[in-house]
Formats: C-alpha cells, sequence, structure tokens
C-alpha cells in the first residue's frame, strides 16, 4: 500500500506503451483502490481507478478508455500477477513485484496498445514517504 513514483532512470520503458508515473494504492475495507496517474501511448495525459481485490478476479477500471477491467492475483509473498482487459479480450499481463526491503516496486508487462502495437515494459517505482 502508499504511493509510488516511476523511477524512469532504473526503468526500461516502451516508447509505444503507456507510463504510469504515479501509482497509489489504498486499502478500503475488504477491497483496494488503485489510482494511476501518467501518460497514456497516444502522449495524453492519463488517470484510471481500480476498486477490488487481489483475487484473479476481473473488477471495473474507471477512466481508462484502453481498458475495462483489470485483475490481480497473488502469486507469493511479494509479487501479484496482473490482467488487463479491454471488451474481454486480454490487452496487457505481467507481474508486480515488491522488494524485500519493501522500498521498490517493479512492474513488468506487455500488452497491445491503443494503436495495436505490442509494448514490452519494466517499470521501476520508488515507495513515498
Amino acid at each position: 500500500m502508499g504511493t509510488w513514483r516511476l523511477n524512469e532512470a532504473k526503468s526500461k520503458l516502451s516508447r509505444t506503451g503507456p507510463k504510469n508515473t504515479t501509482v497509489i494504492l489504498e486499502p478500503m475495507s475488504d477491497r483496494v483502490r488503485v489510482t494511476i496517474d501518467g501518460v497514456g501511448s497516444d502522449g495524453k495525459p492519463k488517470h484510471s481507478e481500480w476498486t477490488g481485490k487481489f483475487d484473479g478476479k476481473d473488477y471495473p477500471v474507471i477512466g481508462d478508455p484502453t481498458s475495462d477491467m483489470r485483475s490481480y492475483t497473488p502469486i507469493d509473498e511479494r509479487t501479484l500477477g496482473l490482467n488487463v482487459r479491454k471488451g474481454g479480450e486480454g490487452v496487457i499481463s505481467g507481474r508486480i513485484q515488491i522488494s524485500a526491503d519493501g522500498k521498490t516496486r517493479t512492474v513488468t508487462v506487455r500488452g497491445i496498445n491503443a494503436a495495436g502495437r505490442k509494448f514490452h515494459t519494466v517499470a521501476v517505482y520508488d515507495k513515498q514517504p
């Protein structure tokens, strides 16, 4: 949980993929809200929100024209699988890993952008105080 900021120097970002600059994870009763701000593959600012459980089931995404559902699946104590869908089709898949010290979050994804181009991104985030 908490606020995570993209560390571009440590990341390997695709020119054709989106760039999430800030990710906020907040507990909400028995669910989690994930708020993402960044830049879409079209170069325009983007903001999306997802509220759900880390149980592998799809929950709706609000504010992202390139996706409408997202799921997170626990893999181990520090790793989640991620699947993003649009109209029932998978558009992004990957993994999120938290470092042993809890200060770094690495998101590795492959997907297809809004223009239909494939991308592969490794985004490294630093936890904010």
